[in-house]
């Protein structure tokens, strides 16, 4: 069974759906492929300022309300309140597929590492050196040591995976992320993310 998930690491939603995301990667004969689309990366980056801070955690709390998963007041006060910053998903962007090019099979086990950083323990993985050293803590340091090195092979490759899931998102139709591409032929919006682990694996089943 191949899926694609089209994902941006600093996406609240996609880290509400990393519960059900982590025991799809982890069944047996599962090819779950991550494809980043730069939402955030980029010309996608903003810097934060009260508005965007204020609908930022109101829109936590439902992802909260919904899926479980934490969010935390230390990250609500030390990365929301830190007006002025760039919330920017370059730098873990790249660490995931800095990854990808030296250990593949735990890329989805990093983006579990990298999301909770941010939402849980209120550090700013928009920074490289934070990226790097949470990579690593995982014993991750040949990722670490590329992310470091502004490698050109690197930005290649991240730029080239970033177009073809942008052409994916747009071909399927995908509205935005998180969203699943089931076998290459259809799309299962983020919504099949956020119930029971069962009812994802019927969606999947009837693709």
């Amino acid at each position: 069974m191949n899926i694609t998930y089209l994902l941006d690491p600093l996406c609240g939603w996609c880290y509400g759906a990393s519960p059900l995301l982590q025991q799809l990667g982890q069944l047996p004969g599962m090819q779950l492929e991550l494809a980043p689309t730069g939402l955030f990366a980029g010309a996608g980056a903003r810097t934060l300022d009260a508005e965007f801070a204020q609908y930022a955690w109101a829109n936590d709390m439902r992802i909260q309300k919904l899926t479980g998963q934490r969010f935390s007041e230390k990250y609500r006060s030390e990365l929301l309140g830190k007006l002025g910053s760039r919330f920017d998903s370059t730098a873990t962007t790249l660490a995931l597929t800095a990854v990808l090019r030296n250990a593949p099979q735990r890329e989805l086990e990093a983006l579990k590492v990298l999301q909770e950083a941010r939402y849980v323990h209120a550090l700013d993985t928009g920074d490289m050196a934070v990226v790097a050293q949470l990579l690593r803590e995982m014993q991750l340091d040949a990722a670490a040591d590329l992310l470091l090195a502004d490698d050109a092979q690197l930005l290649a490759a991240n730029a080239a995976r970033l177009v073809k899931a942008q052409g994916l998102k747009q071909a399927f139709g995908a509205q935005g992320v998180p969203a699943l591409i089931v076998k290459g032929s259809r799309l299962l919006r983020g919504d099949a993310l956020y119930g029971s682990f069962d009812s994802l694996l019927a969606e999947i089943a009837a693709a």
